[in-house]
Formats: structure tokens, sequence, C-alpha cells
């Protein structure tokens, strides 16, 4: 699964993209983020605020409810401001 960081996820986390196997038991967006948490520190301060991380699974925004079955790109991006 290809993950895509965006803004300052990117920025806190240290790269703009990854491919990853996400272990059994990794089954939403939800699931995924705490996964995430768990490799380190960057992850950690980059997700602290899960509720915070926007998604797009395969470019369409996703509820962090939303199931990973079959998504292959799944982007991570902070809130978004303007006008």
């Amino acid at each position: 699964m290809k993950l895509v960081y965006f803004a300052w996820v990117r920025e806190r986390i240290g790269t703009a993209e990854e491919t990853v196997a996400p272990p059994e038991g990794v089954e939403t967006v939800g699931d995924l983020l705490g996964w995430l948490r768990t490799r380190g520190e960057t992850y950690e301060y980059a997700l602290a605020e899960p509720t915070a991380i926007r998604v797009a699974l395969d470019h369409d925004h996703a509820d962090h409810d939303a199931p990973l079955t079959g998504v292959r790109e799944v982007a991570l991006f902070p809130p978004m401001t303007g006008g």
C-alpha cells in the first residue's frame, strides 16, 4: 500500500511517500493511523492528533472508519484552511 504525506504531516514524518505492508488487524483508516503511530517518534509526532488528519483513499476523501480493503494509495494531510 502506498502512503503519501502532505504539508506538515510530510515534514514531521520526514518523507513524502512510502510503501508499507500493514500488519494483520489493520482494516480501517483509523487502524492504519494507530499502527503508523507505533512506527517511531516522527510518526507519533505527526499523527499525535489523529482526528485532525484528513485522508483520501485512491484519491477520494474518506472517513477514519473507512475500510482499507482493495485500497492502493492512502494520502494523509492536515486540515486545510483558506478561502
